[in-house]
C-alpha cells in the first residue's frame, strides 16, 4: 500500500487500472473497512481517501475536534488498499474556494436544513475527488442516504463517467450505527443511542401493518425522543428515488437527532407494496 499526499504522487502511481475508490473523512470503522472490501470486487486499484473536508463544516461545528488518525486508518487499510490519498487542506485548495456545485431543493431539507451549507461543501470536494482520481467506480455508505442520492445526481447529471455504489449501514450488535462521532457519546448516552435505531425500527413496522398517517408517524416519533431528552433535527418518510415526501412504496425513514453534544444520523428502507401515499 502507498500513502501519497499529493494529486501529482496519485496520478503518477495511477496508471490504466480499473480504479474503484472509498472517499472518507478517516477515525476509520468498520463501516468504512467494509466499503473498502466491497470496492476489491469492482476494481483493480483500490484507492482510499482521507480528508476531513473544511467546506461541510459550519461555523460551529465539529471541525477543530472531528479525529484525525491518519497513522491508526493506514494500518487498518493495509491489506485493503492499494493507493491511500490525503491531501492537506491547501492541496485540494490552492485558491479560497468560489466555485460550488449547485444542488436540487432536496439539498435543503433534513440534514440540509439542519445544516445550511453542508451538502454544498460535500458535493464540491467530491466532485474534486472525482476528477482528481478519476474512478470507474465510487463506493458511498448508505447511513448517510441523503449525501448518497446527492451523489448520485451529482454524478448523473454532470455526465461523470463513474458508477456509485451504495454500502449497507454496518452496525454494532446493539443496533447503533456505525460513526466516527460515537466517540463523543458517553457511556450513559452510548446506552441510550439504540432508542434511533429502535425508533426506525417501529415506524418501519407500522407502516408494514398498513398505517398510512405518514404525518402522525413522524410526530410521534419526534416526541417519543424529545421526551427522553433528545433534541431532534427531524424523522421524516420519504422515497427512496427522490427523496420527496412519501409518495409509493418503496420509502426510507430518515432521521437526525442530538443526545448531549453528539448528531446521531440513521435510517432504514421499507417498501411497502399496499402504501398509497397522501390522497
Amino acid at each position: 500500500m502507498q500513502v501519497v499526499s499529493t494529486i501529482a504522487e496519485l496520478r503518477a502511481r495511477l496508471g490504466n487500472e480499473r480504479v474503484a475508490f472509498v472517499p472518507t473523512m478517516g477515525n476509520l470503522h468498520e463501516g468504512h473497512l467494509n466499503l473498502m472490501r466491497q470496492a476489491r470486487e469492482h476494481g483493480d486499484c483500490v484507492v482510499a481517501s482521507i480528508f476531513v473536508n473544511p467546506l461541510q463544516f459550519g461555523p460551529n461545528e465539529d471541525f477543530d475536534q472531528y479525529p484525525r488518525t491518519l497513522n491508526e486508518d493506514c494500518e487498518k487499510l493495509k491489506n485493503l488498499a492499494d493507493v491511500v490519498f490525503a491531501p492537506a487542506v491547501n492541496e485540494m485548495y490552492p485558491v479560497q474556494q468560489t466555485v460550488f456545485v449547485e444542488l436540487p431543493p432536496v439539498a435543503s431539507e433534513l440534514c440540509g436544513a439542519a445544516r445550511p451549507g453542508h451538502f454544498r461543501g460535500m458535493a464540491t470536494v467530491v466532485l474534486k475527488l472525482l476528477n482528481i482520481v478519476q474512478p470507474q467506480v465510487a463506493l458511498f455508505g448508505k447511513k448517510d442516504y441523503q449525501q448518497l442520492h446527492l451523489v448520485r445526481q451529482l454524478v448523473l447529471q454532470l455526465n461523470l463517467p463513474v458508477k456509485i455504489i451504495g454500502g449497507e449501514t454496518v452496525r454494532a450488535a446493539d443496533g447503533l450505527a456505525l460513526s466516527s462521532r460515537n466517540q463523543y457519546l458517553t457511556g450513559a448516552e452510548r446506552a441510550e443511542a439504540t432508542l434511533l435505531y429502535q425508533t426506525l425500527r417501529a415506524m418501519k413496522e407500522e407502516l408494514l401493518q398498513g398505517a398510512e398517517d405518514i404525518g402522525l408517524l413522524q410526530q410521534q416519533a419526534i416526541e417519543a425522543l424529545a421526551g427522553r431528552g433528545w433534541r431532534v433535527d427531524y424523522v421524516a418518510i420519504r422515497n427512496q428515488s427522490d427523496l420527496q415526501p412519501a409518495s409509493d412504496e418503496h420509502l426510507v425513514i430518515l432521521a437526525a437527532a442530538r443526545l448531549g453534544k453528539t448528531r446521531l444520523l440513521d435510517n432504514i428502507e421499507v417498501d411497502c407494496v399496499n402504501f398509497r401515499g397522501a390522497d
